[in-house]
């Protein structure tokens, strides 16, 4: 089933089709395969950044692949638990059945951290680095994820008139009028909290577990908001309450605490302050600035040269000019030294032989 997807206030208007493609019975949504890339982006990041926070590539692997195990079994289990009704509980078998929907994204943090944290501790890997690394990898994940719920046409929000109000078949039935884009919402701040926190881990990190905390703050406050736009959030259990609104405040307000603990530490292993990591006894390696020349690109210097063939003809007039100008300087070294020179014993005896044969000379023509 296909979705017509309006932005009527913009102008724009695409067409949605879930299903990517079928294999006999077997169906591939475009939800899966937007949350493997996310996945798989968010761990290309973490191999990328294991050298600067010294982490070791086949231990993090083997966390990464527990953190993937756990977060899926939390994210499922964090859907049953706070999903309303029974149907969970007079039909267990369907707890496993995945294809309709039914994950809670915080189920799946927490799944994942808890999973990953364990064999992290057992490969003795430095546990506060690995969670600043996986932090960065979730706001990848749950930035290009949340594109799913778009395709799906879920995870949308209460009316709008905001120029960027979205409408469907889906949102119409639940809704009148255009919605909040909540999907776009997320994604477009988780995306914003990778740049500035992955700047921040480079540059200003005094201690490992700081960028986690700070993702903790970060993510916290953005689904705080955007879940109370949501029509679908599940509730506590018999409380006219949020479940992710709850978590989400109680998991910032805890974070914020740890980094008041925290202020003066600077235990660090990896990148980070300048400070911090000279204290640390860490290398701080300095960028020497390269001049690059562009192979593709023609010379300006040289017309009608390409500039592989101007940067030749650079080098040989430059090796022909530091030719001649070291001739120049061994010739008037020699004419230095020539003047320089003190008369020898042969030229002084020539020139006194001369001075006698003209000093005869003249006394004959005087007689």
């Amino acid at each position: 089933m296909t979705h017509q997807v309006q932005f009527p206030n913009l102008g724009i208007s695409v067409e949605v089709n879930p299903i990517a493609f079928q294999v006999g019975n077997f169906t591939i949504y475009w939800y899966g395969i937007i949350i493997g890339i996310g996945f798989l982006l968010a761990v290309l990041y973490g191999f990328s950044s294991c050298k600067k926070m010294n982490i070791n590539k086949d231990h993090l692997l083997d966390a990464i692949i527990a953190g993937l195990l756990g977060g899926i079994i939390g994210a499922r289990l964090y859907y049953v638990i706070f999903y309303p009704g029974d149907k969970y509980i007079t039909n267990p078998m369907e707890i496993f059945n995945i294809k309709e929907g039914g994950l809670g994204i915080y189920g799946g943090i927490i799944g994942g951290l808890l999973c990953g944290g364990i064999v992290a501790k057992i490969r003795k890997m430095n546990l506060f680095a690995v969670l600043d690394v996986a932090s960065l990898g979730y706001l990848i994940g749950q930035g290009v994820g949340r594109w799913g719920n778009f395709v799906n046409q879920e995870a949308f929000g209460c009316a709008t008139d905001l120029p960027w109000g979205m409408y469907s078949d889906r949102t119409a039935a639940e809704v009148v009028g255009n919605v909040h884009p909540c999907f776009l919402y997320e994604s477009i701040l988780c995306l914003l909290g990778f740049v500035l926190l992955h700047l921040f881990t480079r540059h200003l990190r005094r201690y490992d577990g700081q960028t986690f905390l700070l993702y903790i703050i970060w993510y916290g406050v953005t689904r705080f908001f955007i879940e109370g736009l949501r029509t679908d959030s599940l509730l506590l259990p018999g409380i006219d309450l949020r479940v992710s609104q709850v978590l989400a405040a109680a998991s910032a307000l805890v974070a914020v605490v740890l980094l008041i603990v925290f202020r003066n530490c600077h235990k660090l292993t990896g990148c980070g302050s300048r400070k911090a990591m000279e204290a640390a006894g860490l290398t701080v390696e300095d960028k020497a600035e390269k001049v690059e020349i562009d192979d593709t690109a023609e010379s300006t210097i040289f017309s009608g040269m390409s500039a592989e063939e101007a940067q030749e003809h650079m080098t040989v007039g430059t090796g022909v000019k530091k030719t001649a100008e070291a001739e120049n300087e061994k010739t008037e070294g020699n004419a230095d030294a020539n003047t320089s020179e003190e008369p020898s014993d042969e030229a002084e005896e020539a020139n006194e032989t001369a001075e006698g044969e003209s000093e005869e000379k003249n006394d004959g023509s005087e007689n």
